[in-house]
């Protein structure tokens, strides 16, 4: 079917392994969008939300200290303001007050802005006492998020979340900064029919895109055909060189290219500088450098975000020795997932320790830095098949009293335990990991396209390729096939270079991070790459993994 609708072979096949059958979920244009309206109270949203325009209430943003946070909190600044709404936020900063609304946050906001509404940007969906207390000072909240509900909902005046209950909007995996987009469209078109503007005077809202492609990338939700839109829309505008000061000071400090932006940079040189923030300091920053006009402001920031982004490395390599230190006589055979504490780590970069340590073994991670009087934090990282969010949950029925609170996903998971607490939270997080996975589900599986036709190793090729979208949940295409190495070395000690052979062909090759030789015949699993040296663009093989054929 993808293939009479005009799609090239290749990418046919691609396109079809990963679920898609219908030429039209391949759009990028704004229009195949999925209207705002099969959000859940969203149009109770936007008419609270004119009404207070109109009343000249004041409003406050509590943005959450992450990527989507920082984004969704600028996405909403911005976009709120070009509606003529009395707007300002605030930035909790995490070590002293937590995750999202709680009373202590409320109370600060009170206190320094004396707003009429708090709006909740990527937070607050499990924020009862928080709301609750707002609710005590005669302060409205409205809620946007998109985290999974607990069992019972906050009782703000508005909740727009793809996952609450009744919620019948398709795509689910919009990103916080998705949900406050969203709510901005609903808003301009409830003030166009109140004859505020029309068609032609309205807000353009397509230019806060750039923001929401940044923070739907950095906060790895599922590309699905929804996502994919909202993140080709902002990378157009990037390329364009259409983008917020701030995001082209974070692509010159990260020394990439605007023009040619892809979700890689968004996730891996962009995302992490803004993250770094909120990690180690506050991410009140991050957040001046996405709602500043100033370009020479912009370009401080910028710097400052880098410098605090190299400190956050070195720390997080600290943290991984250590680690790994702890986890010297682990045997992943006999564990089904790992739980890690130090006394002497950074509560900020425990997430990125989770993530490299799953990496490495291949088991649900959870670390725990110290937090305050005696609690420990913990940051949880997981595999396919595992729900953290529901493992934990299972946790706290089955041990009463063990964890103080949790949140999060699937894959990514956050708590709070007694430092007491910690052996025993091990065992009962193990007893899940056992009775849950299997042994099959706890080996490390590479997926691939299989092999490449020769006359697709071309530029022309990867330049389709590089014209679609491809992340988290619509994995970037890997190819699969048979190679002779005719010659490898280790270059800066790190990586493994490569000339691989196929069919009399010839092609480069680079293992990054990779050091152990390969045998004279190897299958190797690919990504297709286009390398420009000295003004030649030559394709280049980014090896995935390899083993003896």
């Amino acid at each position: 079917m993808l293939r009479q609708g005009g799609v090239h072979p290749v990418l046919a096949r691609i396109y079809a392994a990963r679920g898609l059958s219908d030429p039209r979920e391949l759009s990028s244009e704004l229009a195949a969008l999925v209207p705002p309206g099969a959000l859940r109270h969203i149009e109770a949203a936007a008419v609270f939300l004119a009404d207070a325009i109109a009343a000249n209430k004041r409003m406050t943003i509590v943005a959450d200290y992450d990527c989507d946070g920082a984004t969704a909190c600028a996405t909403a600044l911005r976009g709120l303001r070009m509606m003529g709404a009395n707007v300002d936020y605030i930035v909790p900063n995490r070590f002293e007050y937590g995750y999202g609304l709680t009373p202590e946050i409320v109370e600060l906001t009170a206190r320094e802005k004396s707003p009429d509404i708090i709006i909740t940007v990527d937070n607050g969906i499990a924020s009862i006492d928080g709301v609750l207390e707002a609710n005590r000072r005669g302060i409205e909240v409205v809620v946007t998020d998109h985290h999974l509900p607990g069992d019972a909902l906050p009782p703000a005046r508005v909740i727009v979340n793809p996952n609450q209950p009744e919620c019948g909007f398709p795509s689910k995996h919009l990103a916080g900064v998705g949900v406050v987009f969203y709510v901005l469209l609903a808003l301009r078109a409830e003030l166009r029919r109140r004859g505020m503007f029309d068609a032609a005077t309205q807000p353009k809202l397509d230019s806060l895109l750039d923001l929401v492609a940044l923070g739907t990338v950095a906060d790895v939700v599922r590309l699905d055909a929804n996502n994919r839109i909202l993140v080709a829309q902002g990378l157009k505008r990037m390329r364009a060189g259409r983008m917020h000061p701030g995001v082209a000071a974070l692509f010159r400090v990260a020394g990439r290219e605007a023009r040619c932006a892809s979700p890689f940079d968004l996730g891996f040189a962009l995302g992490p500088r803004l993250n770094a923030a909120g990690r180690l300091e506050d991410m009140s920053l991050g957040i001046e450098c996405l709602v500043t006009d100033d370009v020479g402001r912009a370009w401080a920031i910028a710097q400052q975000l880098n410098e605090i982004n190299l400190k956050r490395r070195e720390i997080e390599a600290e943290m991984q020795d250590t680690a790994l230190l702890h986890l010297d006589s682990f045997e992943p055979s006999g564990a089904s997932t790992i739980s890690v504490f130090d006394e002497g780590w950074h509560q900020g970069v425990i997430g990125i320790v989770a993530s490299r340590l799953k990496e490495k073994f291949y088991r649900p991670t959870i670390t725990f830095a110290p937090s305050s009087d005696g609690w420990i934090k913990g940051s949880g990282r997981s595999i396919p098949g595992f729900h953290l969010r529901d493992a934990l949950d299972l946790v706290s029925k089955r041990v009463p009293g063990l964890i103080d609170k949790f949140g999060g996903h699937a894959m990514a998971a956050g708590l709070t335990i007694r430092g007491e607490h910690f052996d025993s939270f091990q065992q009962a997080f193990e007893a899940v990991g056992r009775a849950w996975l299997t042994e099959a589900q706890l080996e490390r599986i590479i997926e691939t396209d299989g092999p490449l036709e020769d006359e697709f190793y071309s530029t022309h090729f990867i330049e389709q390729m590089d014209a679609q979208v491809w992340g988290q949940g619509f994995a970037p295409p890997v190819f699969c096939d048979e190679f002779r190495v005719v010659s490898q070395r280790i270059l800066k000690e790190r990586h493994l270079k490569l000339l691989l052979e196929r069919n009399g062909r010839r092609y480069d090759a680079i293992w990054f991070g990779h050091t152990d030789s390969l045998p004279e015949r190897a299958r190797v699993a690919f990504r297709l790459d286009a390398n420009e040296y000295n003004g030649v663009t030559k394709v280049q093989l980014l090896v995935e993994h390899a083993e003896p054929a």
